[in-house]
């Protein structure tokens, strides 16, 4: 099944990927713990913004080099 997604969006596999391979489960508690927000999609196949995920990357490898 092909996704179109808006510009700006990454699908819950590609945002599981930038946060270093993290599980579906640990991207689920990441989305309870209000550490990430959904910004699209469905509540089966949520989208992320990028900037969100970016962000939340960043703050992990930077805690993570700590």
């Amino acid at each position: 099944m092909e996704q179109h997604i808006r510009p700006g969006h990454l699908t819950a596999a590609q945002t599981r990927q930038v946060l270093g391979d993290i599980s579906a489960g640990a991207l689920r508690n990441l989305v309870w713990r209000g550490k990430l927000t959904r910004s699209g999609g469905t509540e089966r196949y949520p989208y992320y913004a990028v900037a969100d995920v970016t962000t939340l990357a960043a703050e992990r490898q930077q805690r993570g080099a700590a």
